[in-house]
């Protein structure tokens, strides 16, 4: 079971658009993902799930994949953090 301690650097960090963004990039693998915040956790498939985390820019969240393709998950994920979710040019 993958886990790493993944840092937002989005201008906004993990508000609605973001979040939508991290669903849509667990989607597509037979993985269960789970983000956590502190004592805080959420299921990475629900985005009210995620922006009850309240996670603004420089939060530190804790990431865990497990199940079939919970390595290709993490690197998707790992990604989408790197690329600052897309959002800042």
């Amino acid at each position: 079971m993958p886990r790493r301690k993944l840092t937002l650097t989005n201008r906004r960090g993990l508000h609605a658009r973001a979040a939508t963004k991290l669903v849509q990039c667990c989607q597509p693998f037979d993985a269960k993902v789970t983000v956590y915040r502190g004592d805080q956790q959420a299921d990475a498939d629900n985005i009210m799930s995620l922006l009850i985390l309240a996670a603004p820019c420089g939060t530190e969240l804790e990431v865990c994949t497990e199940g079939k393709e919970a390595d290709a998950a993490m690197e998707a994920i790992e990604s989408l953090f790197e690329a600052r979710f897309e959002e800042d040019g």
